[in-house]
């Protein structure tokens, strides 16, 4: 409506991401003055449940944080507690936390690929409408996510809030024999994976370019899932790395007055973190059959280091991760020996602890502080979306003005474009389904 010369558009709800909030723009002729991405979800309070909680309990509490990423919360919870107790768990056991990462990995990146961000591409309502016109795209992106719950039923023994992840391990390891079936299953997915990056290559991506520092885990050796150490590609090109136990000195958060969520900034600058981070900083590590997928999509060749930072196309760059998570998986199967114990003890001490892993949405960072009988004393999580809020705010500025700049946009287009630039980053702000309310304020 309009009210003293300003235009105000207010858009109910939102579906196709995770959770609730506003995106607020001061408009004056085709100049953005302000985006702010308003999160007004009332907070949960996860960090005060924790404190005063045994040193074993904060996997199965921090499990609820989100549906979709259970495991991601479960395995750094798991890390900071045996780093603040000084345990180091076997590689059998890691082998076994990479195969359930790998899990949630699948499940949620074809969740959102398919039902989420795909019909911004196609002109569809959401996955239903799509389901209508490309119904058997919607069926592989569902065989999809059944194979990644697969793994996480296996192991986890349920595919939302696992509960047989505990600090030192597993309660209980599979026997090889239940992972047959198992890799059957895995090996028509590897199918189903490359045709979602054939599919998701022939999307019309418009041109856009985010500049905020990329962020992600790096491992020597290895594509970063379940750990690795804190790294930073600037625009211009340089990389940086910092030891993950001085994480709270880089990431700084802050409390603005538009969220209910906290804002960060990596060393003063607006950093991303997620799947355009993780492709860059750590893409020459990719399965060959991943790499290979990557070439095909057009993303380049990730043994030549290649960033992508065109949001739009991080649809792409998650479709690769498909692959590579079932590549990954399978690989771990193949190898598979059931470990004489499921677990390592984990005796409680004083201390303090970190973990990070790569949560589909990118880096989520968890620090503990023990008194000498294993109690939380202090708990911190830093989730991926708190992180990127910044990054997506100046992104929607910049759209937007681009957008204003092509001609005169009604508010409808507008909210579309907004919206569609929203889901290239795919915010979990919680486990709800509505998200945005768009207020235009054209003075």
């Amino acid at each position: 409506m309009t009210h003293r010369g300003s235009r105000v558009l207010r858009v109910g709800s939102l579906s196709r991401v995770e959770g609730e909030g506003a995106l607020h723009l001061k408009v004056r002729g085709t100049a953005v003055e302000e985006a702010r991405l308003r999160i007004y979800e009332p907070p949960r309070f996860f960090e005060a449940f924790l404190r005063g909680r045994a040193h074993t309990e904060p996997p199965d509490i921090t499990a609820r944080v989100c549906g979709i990423c259970p495991v991601a919360y479960q395995m750094s919870a798991c890390a900071a507690i045996e780093d603040a107790c000084g345990v180091t768990v076997d590689r059998s056991i890691r082998d076994l936390r990479r195969l359930l990462y790998c899990g949630e990995w699948i499940e949620s990146q074809a969740l959102h690929i398919y039902l989420l961000h795909a019909p911004d591409f196609l002109g569809r309502d959401g996955a239903v409408d799509l389901a209508r016109t490309h119904r058997s795209h919607v069926e592989r992106g569902l065989r999809l996510k059944q194979a990644g719950n697969a793994i996480l039923e296996l192991l986890g023994g349920r595919a939302i809030h696992p509960v047989n992840v505990r600090v030192g391990g597993f309660h209980r390891a599979p026997d090889p024999t239940a992972l047959r079936p198992l890799a059957e299953q895995l090996r028509r997915a590897a199918d189903d994976a490359w045709e979602t990056v054939r599919w998701v290559a022939g999307f019309d991506f418009p041109d856009a370019e985010i500049d905020a520092d990329l962020f992600a885990l790096a491992a020597p050796d290895t594509y970063a899932v379940e750990g690795g150490v804190p790294t930073v590609l600037r625009p211009d090109g340089t990389t940086t790395a910092f030891p993950l136990d001085t994480f709270s000195d880089h990431v700084r958060e802050e409390h603005l007055p538009h969220s209910t969520a906290l804002h960060s900034r990596l060393d003063g600058r607006r950093h991303l973190t997620g799947p355009l981070a993780r492709f860059a900083v750590n893409g020459r590590l990719l399965s060959p059959t991943a790499a290979e997928a990557a070439r095909e999509a057009g993303l380049g060749d990730p043994r030549e280091g290649v960033a992508c930072r065109n949001p739009f196309r991080s649809i792409l760059v998650r479709a690769v991760e498909v692959v590579y998570a079932v590549d990954e998986a399978l690989r771990i199967i193949g190898g598979y020996e059931r470990p004489a114990r499921a677990f390592v003890d984990v005796p409680p001490r004083a201390g303090v602890g970190h973990g990070a892993t790569e949560a589909p949405r990118g880096l989520l960072y968890h620090r503990y502080a023990l008194d000498a009988d294993g109690t939380v004393t202090d708990a911190l999580l830093v989730p991926p979306t708190a992180q990127n809020q910044g990054a997506i705010e100046e992104d929607l500025r910049r759209l937007a003005e681009a957008a204003l700049a092509e001609g005169a946009l009604d508010d409808h287009a507008l909210t579309h474009r907004c919206e569609r630039a929203i889901r290239n980053h795919d915010p979990c702000i919680s486990c709800a389904t509505h998200f945005l309310d768009l207020t235009v304020d054209r003075g």
